[in-house]
């Protein structure tokens, strides 16, 4: 299955339908009195949320999508059928832009969340509305209005609360695989991750919570260089992220540092989300070269925060990693139920 997370489309509701002109059969009834029916409203273009789907796959062939207009209305003060609405299921996590604008009119994020994008038009009114006392037998009626017609962006971010983020090569696919039952490709050479992953690791309570693994980034990402602006909006919605660096790299300290500036360029707080630094590959590293605790204590000063020495591969360190993770998430869900 492809990954497409944005799509721009055209949706259209439908034409309300026509009133129309018609006369009843009636002794002593002038013109045999009034009874053209009113027209059916259009069909409405409606959003709905499906925690089932991951993509916005069906979006990418086809980019015009409109409801049923409403039937013209009928003699004997019969209205016209009303057009049938079009449902359009998207993944939860999408967000739906006004492709002219670039403003967000929606954000479907829960599973059954519904937004009306299109509203139909109203059925124009039949000939029975205008009857007056100086008008008895009135010959004209009113066309169904024209329902809405929008250009929109629609753009999937995932919903994860925990995105690894990394430079290409830094572990983050084995991480996830080794935490939980998600198994991305893995391969040693960067950029082998070309979508973002997602695995849903437990918590000693049972629960599961969602990881995002993002592909990686490099320096400029968020001007458009390489793959990683393209998914930098995966992880706005994550409460926490975890940087996990190479700790074979030639430069550790280089390589925190291009990841923290991609983020601020990006902006959108993603700066200042609460962060937890993993050093990993410790299997792959000569410690006789290598001073592991020095590299550790260096970044502990620069980010503030524990930094962890952890193996994905032979999963050394990863018990104490996700205790740290587990802790951090209840501190901030703490915050936001405040």
């Amino acid at each position: 299955m492809q990954f497409i997370d944005q799509a721009l489309i055209e949706v259209e509701a439908g034409k309300g339908g026509d009133g129309i002109v018609a006369f009843r059969r009636e002794k002593y009834v002038p013109a045999g009195g009034p009874s053209g029916g009113n027209g059916g409203k259009g069909g409405s273009v409606i959003f709905v949320a499906n925690e089932n789907l991951q993509t916005l796959l069906d979006f990418r062939y086809k980019h015009l999508f409109k409801a049923e207009n409403g039937e013209r209305g009928g003699p004997n003060n019969c209205t016209g059928a009303g057009g049938k609405d079009l449902i359009i299921e998207v993944p939860c996590g999408t967000a739906i832009y006004d492709a002219e604008t670039s403003a967000l009119i929606c954000d479907l994020v829960e599973n059954g969340q519904r937004f009306i994008a299109a509203l139909g038009g109203k059925g124009g009114l039949g000939n029975q509305h205008f009857l007056s006392n100086s008008n008895r037998a009135p010959e004209y009626a009113l066309p169904g209005l024209d329902g809405e017609r929008k250009i929109l962006r629609l753009e999937l971010k995932l919903l994860a609360e925990v995105g690894i983020i990394g430079l290409p090569n830094a572990g983050k696919s084995t991480l996830i695989s080794s935490l939980s039952a998600a198994r991305p490709k893995i391969a040693d050479y960067p950029f082998t991750t070309l979508i973002p992953n997602l695995g849903v690791v437990k918590k000693p309570s049972g629960d599961g919570t969602v990881f995002a693994d993002i592909p990686g980034l490099i320096e400029g990402a968020s001007e458009g260089v390489g793959l990683g602006y393209d998914f930098l909006r995966h992880i706005e919605r994550t409460r926490i992220l975890l940087h996990l660096i190479d700790a074979t790299s030639e430069d550790v300290i280089n390589d925190y540092h291009i990841i923290q500036e991609e983020l601020k360029a990006y902006g959108r707080g993603l700066a200042e989300r609460p962060q937890i630094v993993a050093l990993n590959k410790i299997d792959a590293v000569d410690r006789e070269s290598v001073d592991l605790q020095g590299l550790a204590t260096k970044l502990n000063h620069l980010s503030l925060a524990p930094v962890f020495i952890i193996s994905a591969v032979t999963r050394s360190g990863l018990d104490a990693l996700l205790q740290e993770i587990w802790r951090v998430l209840d501190e901030v869900n703490l915050v936001e139920e405040r």
